[in-house]
């Protein structure tokens, strides 16, 4: 796997995470909290990290 990309998956996964604690009013102090908007984008999020890195594993395993 490409260390940039999953330096990217890595980040969007945990931005992704953030974002659905803030939807669900776990993460306190942001005009987010408690908007089940940002929750979705979240898990939007949380899918895409899983997508780019399942693409990038499966393209190092053609590689070799």
């Amino acid at each position: 796997m490409r260390p940039a990309g999953l330096v990217i998956a890595l980040l969007l996964l945990l931005v992704g995470l953030v974002w659905m604690g803030q939807g669900l009013g776990y993460v306190k102090g942001s005009f987010m909290t408690g908007v089940m908007l940002w929750f979705w984008i979240g898990v939007g999020c949380v899918i895409g990290a899983g997508v780019l890195a399942g693409v990038l594993a499966r393209r190092r395993s053609r590689s070799n």
